[in-house]
């Protein structure tokens, strides 16, 4: 009975070895993040950049090993859903510093 529910619910084939593997790779990813800021062996803008990488790719990390994500048909709709909150969620942010540099330059 719980083989065939988690198999309708898309999440079939689960191991503890996907979650063991997804929490190596997070672990890895957030020590390169503090390694870049800590040891300052290069300069602030590759840090910067080296940091969001590190984001996004853990942001990867944790859709595909913890979340099950992928690009079977089973998640078709959730990834399609992910994918539609990304781009609400960035048109609102772009606008806000949008609105809020135009305000700013208007009362300087």
């Amino acid at each position: 009975m719980k083989q065939a529910y988690s198999e309708n619910m898309g999440a079939g084939g689960v191991t503890s070895k996907n979650y063991i593997t997804g929490f190596i790779l997070a672990v890895l990813l957030t020590v390169i993040s503090f390694g870049l800021v800590i040891t300052r062996l290069v300069p602030q803008q590759v840090v910067v950049i080296g940091i969001f990488a590190a984001a996004l790719v853990q942001m990867l990390v944790h859709l595909h090993f913890f979340l099950h994500l992928n690009r079977s048909s089973a998640q078709c709709w959730n990834v399609m859903a992910m994918a539609f909150t990304a781009l609400m969620l960035s048109i609102f942010v772009v606008g806000t510093i949008w609105i809020m540099h135009t305000l700013n330059t208007r009362m300087m």
